[in-house]
């Protein structure tokens, strides 16, 4: 298949929310390294008409959700300037109607004060970030009812949509960091009652070690940069990616960690 005309073909599918047939269906050859390379193409246009990357959303990394999208493996894409708010507050709004098909994905964030390319475990990982956050992905497709092989969501902006990220938490604030980030628990409610429930061992059993998965990849993925400092790194969904819809107002609250939740209106 054509790098360069699946890149268009993609980019025309974010601008009007199209739906179209999974790459993965047309070639069954179109696999993983030949998604990055789309991931690549469609990184370098973005930048060229102006978007910035600054960071990286990690999807697949709660295995409680591989057998509902039928993928056994996690993957990686960039987060942008125009996709990512940062709240001031616990709260906040987002419009959706430019999204296709959006699901909500309550997430734990890590700020880099430093590179962490060459982190090996947890404790080297964290020395390297000054925040934490919580806070939503808006996850999205262009591959009806949510049906793709997993090269077709690579390719597919990794499912971004938007990163709404909660007010930073210093790291300093912490004791034993590496073990809480395993253990807190998080509710997920939609317009006041509990839709799903979750926990920081869900995603790779830990948002450092799901962040230490991404580490790996893209040692072996010259094409793209490391991870830098000053980048934002979202950790998968910590519970069932739930579908949105204006007029709801969804919140998250967390146990055995502190930090608050967060809410958001749905418009």
């Amino acid at each position: 298949m054509n790098i360069d005309a699946i890149a268009t073909e993609l980019l025309e599918a974010l601008e009007h929310r199209s739906i179209i047939e999974p790459l993965t269906r047309r070639d069954p050859a179109f696999d993983n390294q030949a998604a990055y390379e789309v991931s690549a193409e469609i990184l370098h246009r973005r930048r060229q008409r102006g978007e910035k990357p600054i960071g990286r959303k990690i999807g697949f990394t709660n295995r409680l959700i591989w057998d509902e999208y039928a993928v056994s493996a996690p993957m990686w894409g960039h987060v942008y300037d125009t996709t990512v708010t940062f709240l001031r507050e616990a709260s906040g709004r987002l419009a959706i109607s430019h999204l296709s098909q959006p699901r909500i994905e309550p997430e734990i964030m890590l700020h880099f004060c430093e590179s962490p390319a060459l982190a090996r475990d947890d404790d080297e990982l964290l020395a390297t970030i000054d925040w934490i956050a919580h806070g939503f992905e808006i996850v999205q497709t262009h591959f009806l009812d949510w049906k793709f092989g997993l090269a077709d969501t690579i390719a597919d902006f990794g499912l971004h949509g938007a990163l709404m990220v909660g007010p930073p938490q210093p790291v300093e604030r912490f004791d034993d960091l590496v073990s809480t980030l395993r253990t807190f628990t998080i509710a997920l409610a939609k317009n006041g009652s509990i839709a799903a429930r979750g926990a920081g061992a869900n995603v790779l059993d830990g948002p450092l070690p799901a962040a230490l998965f991404l580490l790996r990849v893209l040692r072996d993925q010259t094409v793209f940069d490391p991870v830098r400092a000053g980048e934002i790194v979202t950790t998968g969904t910590l519970t069932p990616a739930l579908p949105i819809a204006p007029g709801e107002i969804w919140t998250t609250s967390l146990a055995g960690i502190d930090v608050p939740g967060v809410t958001v209106q749905v418009d």
